[in-house]
């Protein structure tokens, strides 16, 4: 799972697992309003947000990682052992 999220902080941002479901959330504060800079219209969005998504049945849920890096955030789902395929040797008699 890959979400942009550009000038946010890692602090801002959290993800967690429950239930099967994997939820990123976080807060983008409001900026500091410079008296010398104005703006005729600014289109991003501040405050709270969630998104949830419901984990895949062959996703091993004690062994997501998330980076955060340069506004970029990326959840790793690793799927479960006992859903990866296995080679079984066959042998002769």
């Amino acid at each position: 799972i890959k979400a942009e999220l550009p000038e946010l902080k890692r602090e801002d941002v959290k993800v967690t697992i429950e239930n099967g479901v994997l939820t990123i959330s976080g807060e983008r504060k409001f900026e500091k309003e410079e008296k010398k800079r104005k703006f005729h219209r600014v289109e991003r969005g501040y405050g709270t947000f969630v998104r949830s998504f419901t984990l895949p049945d062959d996703a091993d849920a004690t062994r997501v990682k998330a980076e955060f890096k340069n506004g970029l955030l990326t959840v790793h789902l690793p799927k479960s052992e006992h859903a990866k395929p296995k080679q079984i040797e066959v042998n002769v008699a």
